[in-house]
């Protein structure tokens, strides 16, 4: 809610001829979602997603919060149960132990425009499309990781996506 205010408010600070400083900015819509440079630098940072090491780290972890935002509305469809509460507590506590200091950790979180919720969240969602994997592909399957990524590729190819870091 908070990142939608502040688009609209530099989006009106725009139409309104008020000269407006860039606060953040929509990298991508995928199915109706919205994800922000901030959601691309925290997941750097704090290295929430693990992306391909290239000539574009920006890009290369966008493509991957692209491939998380389609594997969420399949799980969202699917429903795979809740996972505990001291599952989220332990990966939380494994995203504090990436960062050398609680400062440091505290100055990421600020730096991005998010709060510790919004990293319970993000670690709450990855545990549940963990928990839809394990469901729809066999883990003892050595053909595994082939088929989530034709998987992915599938959904890559019906899915609603509007990548705007391209165009930049």
């Amino acid at each position: 809610m908070t990142r939608s205010l502040a688009v609209l408010a530099v989006a009106l600070g725009m139409t309104c001829g008020v000269r407006a400083e860039t606060i953040d900015r929509v990298v991508a819509v995928v199915a109706g979602q919205v994800i922000m440079l901030s959601d691309v630098s925290a997941a750097r940072e704090l290295r929430l997603e693990s992306a391909e090491p290239g000539p574009d780290p920006v890009r290369a972890m966008l493509s991957r919060l692209i491939d998380r935002q389609l594997m969420l509305v399949e799980v969202d469809r699917y429903a795979p149960p809740e996972p505990a509460a001291d599952m989220v507590e332990s990966g939380l506590a494994a995203v504090r132990g990436r960062v050398p200091t609680s400062a440091a950790y505290e100055e990421i979180l600020a730096r991005c425009g998010i709060d510790e919720k919004h990293v319970r969240e993000w670690i709450r969602q990855d545990l549940r499309i963990d928990a839809y994997l394990e469901q729809r592909f066999t883990p003892a399957d050595p053909r595994r990781q082939a088929l989530i990524a034709d998987w992915l590729n599938g959904l890559r190819r019906r899915g609603d996506i509007v990548d705007l870091y391209a165009s930049r």
